[in-house]
């Protein structure tokens, strides 16, 4: 077998051999009617007749995201079009990494077995995916991966109340400042949020790839939309189109992740009844880009 760039087994200083001399991906794709697609590997490939991702070796100039995308479309037909990334989930060993890439369906997906690597793909229900004999990184990985699997982190921004947190003369061009805070969150929705603080979910080692709604009012409502940050202009007042917005997601998805970020009170006690988390605008502020 010919080697192409990326492939090669690693020696770990976990005192393991993996594959990926770049590090290796996977695709953790979840449907919410049938379940995680799980491969079955081939008896010659590295851990073979277990059952793992669709995944491989990255290769030396894509991301994971990037990797794990290829490597379904090669494996299992799953075309990228179709798969909607939520999250990643990375085990560093030092001299060796996977990234667990966690995606939901966007539309219907008829996975199968596309080369040799593999000699079937199945849609498991979660609760069913630790009964199989599964690849022993996959099978220790499984525990926390299951908890965040179907779901998205949702991040609704009260923009006045964050704009207002810095003294910065945002009060002479309250447009202008709503625009700069959105360009700020399209690039932390580029990015990703880090899990395991400020009541982010996850541990350290997750990064949430959000959805992420701006909500504003006033002289900002003329405020448009760009690629990962959609606005939301408010009709009436705009904690009361906040609380609408945090329900509205919440209907769509009663298990995703939302969080709503401001510094009102009353406005925090909503959103909370409503089953979403409360962010402060200096945490959220910590994650964003310097303006």
């Amino acid at each position: 077998m010919l080697l192409g760039d990326g492939d090669g087994f690693v020696r770990c200083a976990c005192g393991n051999v993996h594959w990926g001399t770049n590090g290796a991906a996977g695709l953790l794709l979840s449907d919410p009617e049938r379940g995680v697609l799980l491969q079955r590997r081939a008896w010659w490939v590295h851990h073979g007749r277990t059952w793992a991702l669709p995944g491989g070796a990255l290769r030396s100039a894509e991301t994971a995201e990037q990797a794990a995308i290829r490597e379904a479309e090669e494996e299992a037909a799953v075309p990228a079009y179709a798969v909607r990334l939520t999250a990643t989930s990375v085990v560093d060993h030092g001299t060796w990494r996977y990234t667990t890439v966690l995606a939901s369906v966007r539309r219907a997906i008829d996975a199968r077995a596309a080369n040799s690597e593999s000699t079937g793909m199945r849609w498991v229900p979660p609760h069913e995916v630790a009964d199989y004999p599964l690849h022993r990184d996959f099978a220790r990985a499984w525990p926390a991966l299951r908890e965040h699997v179907g779901r998205q982190l949702v991040l609704v921004v009260d923009a006045a109340n964050v704009v207002g947190s810095v003294p910065d003369g945002w009060w002479r061009d309250r447009a202008g400042a709503a625009e700069r805070l959105r360009d700020r969150l399209a690039v932390l929705a580029a990015d990703g949020i880090p899990g395991g603080e400020d009541g982010i979910p996850g541990s350290e080692r997750w990064c949430w790839l959000p959805r992420i709604v701006l909500v504003v009012e006033g002289a900002a409502r003329g405020t448009a939309s760009v690629e990962g940050v959609e606005v939301v202009a408010a009709e009436r007042d705009g904690d009361t189109t906040i609380v609408d917005v945090t329900r509205q997601a919440l209907a769509d998805a009663p298990d995703d992740h939302v969080l709503v970020a401001t510094a009102d009170r009353e406005l925090r006690a909503r959103v909370e009844a409503e089953g979403a988390r409360p962010l402060g605008p200096s945490a959220l502020l910590a994650l964003l880009p310097p303006p």
